[in-house]
């Protein structure tokens, strides 16, 4: 049951982010959530995603800088990461005991992934909605790979689930250790949102608790 739903900014280097978070009485956990690059965090996905936890916890929807500033093209990744970063900060001190699940849709599940392994108080998952396993061809022809940003998470030993659709057009992350893989029906943009909550609540349903016993949510 959500009993509180606040909106703020947290001060970063190359501007304000914007954090629409929802916390319920009881809170079983954090889960911190990305929005794509020219979007928003109104996505299909990320609704999905905050709505798949099988007890209360917090969910917290990250608009970046650029976005807030009302531009659609984002800045170079070394800045997403720091304002990212700064927004991982203050959740944390508001949060300080709360196991963390990071996620994002396909530019933001990039930046949760480069992020969750230099965090400070590291997640006990990501959420990877979308990746993009391959950049939008270049001139060339040529499609750079992006897998060494989820691979490394996978490689510090952090559950990663990726969930994409069956015809993204960015490619699908493979299976690897510590990784589940997810493909539903649709494209990039995965706009399904019953499926894709379908494939998220299980997975996510092992970081965060039950219920305390005697304790009821009206």
């Amino acid at each position: 049951m959500i009993v509180g739903i606040d909106e703020f900014e947290v001060p970063t280097p190359h501007g304000p982010a914007v954090v629409h978070l929802e916390h319920p009485g009881y809170c079983g956990g954090l889960l911190v959530l990305g929005h794509g690059a020219g979007g928003g965090i109104e996505a299909p996905d990320l609704l999905a995603a905050a709505a798949s936890a099988p007890v209360p916890i917090a969910v917290a929807r990250v608009l970046q800088p650029y976005r807030v500033a009302g531009r659609k093209a984002p800045p170079p990744a070394a800045q997403l990461d720091e304002a990212w970063a700064c927004v991982l900060a203050e959740l944390t001190e508001r949060f300080p005991d709360t196991d963390q699940v990071h996620g994002g849709r396909s530019s933001g599940a990039r930046v949760a992934c480069r992020g969750a392994v230099a965090a400070p108080k590291r997640p006990v998952g990501v959420l990877a909605l979308a990746f993009p396993l391959l950049a939008p061809a270049r001139k060339d022809g040529t499609r750079p790979d992006r897998s060494p940003e989820i691979d490394a998470v996978s490689d510090a030993g952090i559950p990663v689930l990726a969930v994409s659709g069956d015809r993204d057009r960015f490619g699908v992350p493979p299976v690897a250790p510590h990784r589940e893989v997810v493909t539903v029906r649709g494209d990039h943009s995965l706009k399904a949102k019953g499926p894709v909550r379908e494939a998220i609540e299980p997975w996510i349903a092992r970081f965060f608790p039950p219920l305390p016993d005697g304790l009821v949510l009206e």
